[in-house]
């Protein structure tokens, strides 16, 4: 990651985050070490080495959210009342996705097998997303949700994980009449 990458991401997430200073925070020590992570040698180990630590103490520690530097995280991450969130570092998170309070991503058996959440996903608070899945492009996770199955683009997961509702068609009646 070059520092004009770094710019644009940066610039994304403090405008999906606006209002969200606590989100903003975490954010931003992600970002910076993540920043530090891509970089070589010596200094850079360095510098990542101090911006993790520090990170780690700020967002796991005093605020409540585990999202590692090493979590392949979309710019606009938005982060909701974020006190206990959980992502496992082999996750996949896209751009703009909305991640709630007490939410869990991350491995069933081995260390690898972690869901990869396409862009613009909403998830709702406490839902659990575990295993080697796909959730689709603009799906929704309902609040309190166990989802262990792959989530089409659209749809919505309801309490539990039980059913998952495809995305509604556009209604092609209305306007018919006129």
């Amino acid at each position: 990651m070059n520092r004009r990458e770094h710019r644009e991401i940066v610039r994304r997430d403090r405008a999906a985050n606006r209002g969200y200073l606590k989100s903003r925070v975490v954010l931003r020590g992600l970002r910076r070490a993540q920043l530090w992570r891509s970089r070589r040698g010596p200094l850079g180990r360095l510098g990542y080495l101090v911006s993790a630590s520090v990170y780690k103490l700020v967002a796991e520690w005093m605020l409540g959210v585990e999202i590692p530097p090493s979590t392949r995280v979309g710019a606009g991450l938005r982060l909701r009342h974020g006190i206990g969130i959980v992502v496992n570092p082999a996750s996949v998170i896209g751009e703009g996705v909305m991640i709630r309070q007490g939410v869990t991503i991350g491995n069933r058996r081995r260390d690898d097998d972690c869901p990869r959440i396409g862009d613009r996903v909403e998830i709702g608070a406490g839902a659990v997303i575990v295993g080697d899945i796909e959730i689709g492009a603009g799906a929704r996770i309902g609040p309190g949700a166990v989802v262990v199955v792959d989530v089409p683009p659209g749809a919505t997961v309801f309490l539990g994980g039980t059913e998952v509702r495809p995305p509604r068609e556009p209604d092609r009646t209305a306007g018919a009449d006129d």
